[in-house]
């Protein structure tokens, strides 16, 4: 087996000859994106951190009526972050909830338009089956290792590995619904003259909707699932003190940051479900 390991295809090393690579001649593109990401991330943890804790959570909870029209999930809402100030973790849940929203806006906005053209193009999803299938497989550590090259540490690499695990989600969900048109509705459309915009904005999307929100809750769902690894890279969030317990060996913290955390999740997962109870 010596002549087997003695000949080995040099993938590691290829690998860092094209980080190399981006690092001297793409610095412009990933300092431009590190700064959009930055504002981003900054502009939605000042309109959570800002206010009073008690009127954002009056502000959620009001957003929750609106969308289901009924006082439970409201209700459901503003008692789970009222246990989250009561825990003390506010800081932290707001800071995780930053990144899931972050996420969600880079997601979606790359991954419904992805997913709408490779459903028109069928060429084009099958060249990307195996690109989604590898982005979701891989370790996700190993996302955080150009993270950390070409952004340093902070919240721009841990919303970057996240984007990279999670936006597949939405564009697989987005091809499901649009694909799955009826070619009834669609004939019928073309029989009375809509134009190509037309049928898409008017039947298409209307028929994928649902699956295009239930790629908007795994988005969200696997965006809180990497709050944990993006604290190894900086970033910061409810991550943070499951990563001091683990180190600590700290058991309360660490149950306490976890309960947290499935708090936030059932939270967010009850807010969604508005097709579902439909």
């Amino acid at each position: 087996m010596d002549w087997l390991t003695d000949n080995k295809i040099p993938v590691g090393d290829a690998a860092e000859a094209g980080f190399d690579w981006l690092q001297r001649n793409a610095a412009w593109f990933f300092d431009g994106l590190a700064v959009a990401m930055e504002a981003l991330i900054d502009a939605i943890l000042w309109i959570l951190q800002t206010p009073h804790p008690l009127i954002v959570v009056a502000i959620i909870a009001a957003a929750v009526w609106a969308l289901h029209r009924s006082w439970k999930v409201p209700a459901f809402v503003a008692i789970g972050f009222l246990f989250i100030l009561n825990q003390g973790y506010w800081e932290e849940t707001t800071e995780s909830l930053t990144l899931v929203l972050s996420a969600c806006v880079v997601c979606m906005g790359v991954g419904v338009p992805i997913g709408i053209a490779a459903a028109h193009r069928p060429g084009l999803y099958k060249a990307m089956r195996p690109v989604l299938d590898l982005m979701q497989t891989l370790p996700t550590f190993v996302y955080l290792i150009p993270a950390i090259v070409f952004f340093g540490i902070g919240m721009v690499p841990g919303l970057l590995a996240t984007v990279i695990f999670v936006v597949p989600a939405p564009i697989r969900l987005t091809y499901l619904g649009v694909s799955a048109t009826p070619k009834e509705l669609l004939e019928a459309a073309e029989a009375f003259g809509a134009t190509p915009r037309q049928v898409l904005w008017k039947v298409e999307l209307p028929y994928a909707f649902p699956q295009i929100m239930a790629g908007l809750n795994q988005t969200i769902m696997l965006s809180l699932s990497m709050v944990v690894i993006a604290a190894l890279v900086g970033a910061d969030g409810l991550g943070v003190p499951v990563v001091r317990a683990l180190n600590q060996v700290n058991t309360a913290l660490g149950f306490e940051s976890g309960l947290v955390i499935v708090v936030v999740a059932i939270m967010l997962d009850r807010m969604l479900r508005v097709e579902r109870r439909r």
